[in-house]
């Protein structure tokens, strides 16, 4: 990624999340005479792993090994070229039936997968598909999983810390009950403000990367107009974990646009034509 503007702005909310995760830390060190170090570490050790794993299982569902024979072979071949040229190795590729086209990584570098809707390849050329494909490799080159994850995690513990502050706060009883989960909702919902922009800078740099990979934006643009003009009025038969993961992420209320893990995409295909 060279975009100096979109690091800086990475840089500065990735920040932030971690100011919520060290002032929960601090408080919760207090509060139990831990050290901050050990509650700090315990805090990244424990929860982003336990996540990871439970997230890749529940996005790997439905999900099929890719044939290396017949008309899914130009997809191994194409796939193991860009790999090659982005410094990846033991990429898995994998077909699924998503009910739109999309496609979507999980994993880390040395165990990466992308996973690819049969819906997807009946409707792009060749130089488009090359361009998604990139898109998602870009995705565990940079490892933005295991960033979406760690950003989750702090979400999550904020969330309980904030509950258990307000529970044991006061009087337990109902209406505390009901006060500390209001806290926790809206403690997690405010990190996950932050989180959900790091995933729409992410989405803009994983084009940014694909780009420069197959030598012009172009390609992809036109996959990422086809792919949303292909999911209109059509249901995505996927989680939500994997709706987050996809490279096309629908959102239409107010607050969806607000949690979004996806930029508009009419500008990252300005942005790729640029």
């Amino acid at each position: 990624m060279t975009d100096v503007g979109l690091k800086v702005r990475m840089v500065v909310v990735g920040a932030i999340l971690f100011g919520f995760y060290l002032a929960t830390a601090t408080v919760v060190a207090a509060a139990t005479g831990f050290n901050l170090f050990i509650v700090l570490a315990a805090g990244l050790l424990v929860v982003p792993p336990i996540q990871y794993k439970i997230g890749k299982w529940m996005a790997l569902r439905g999900a099929e090994d890719m044939p290396e024979t017949g008309r899914y072979q130009r997809v191994h071949h194409m796939t193991d070229s860009l790999a090659r040229d982005m410094g990846l190795s033991n990429v898995r590729l994998m077909k699924q039936g998503m009910g739109v086209p999309n496609a979507f990584a999980v994993g880390r570098k040395g165990a990466g997968v992308v996973v690819v809707s049969e819906e997807l390849m009946a409707i792009l050329d060749e130089d488009e598909l090359e361009g998604v494909i990139a898109h998602e490799l870009a995705h565990i080159k940079n490892r933005d999983v295991i960033t979406m994850v760690v950003g989750q995690s702090i979400g999550m513990i904020v969330g309980y810390a904030a509950y258990f502050a307000v529970l044991f706060g006061g009087e337990r009883n109902i209406g505390s009950w009901i006060l500390a989960m209001v806290a926790s909702q809206l403690a997690n919902l405010l990190v996950m403000v932050f989180v959900m922009a790091i995933s729409r800078y992410r989405e803009y740099a994983a084009d940014e990367d694909a780009k420069e990979a197959i030598g012009s934006g172009e390609p992809l643009a036109r996959a990422l107009q086809k792919i949303s003009a292909g999911a209109e009025g059509r249901e995505q038969q996927t989680n939500d974990t994997v709706a987050a993961l996809c490279i096309f992420n629908a959102d239409r209320s107010l607050l969806q646009r607000i949690l979004s893990t996806h930029p508009p995409t009419e500008k990252r295909i300005a942005k790729l034509r640029n």
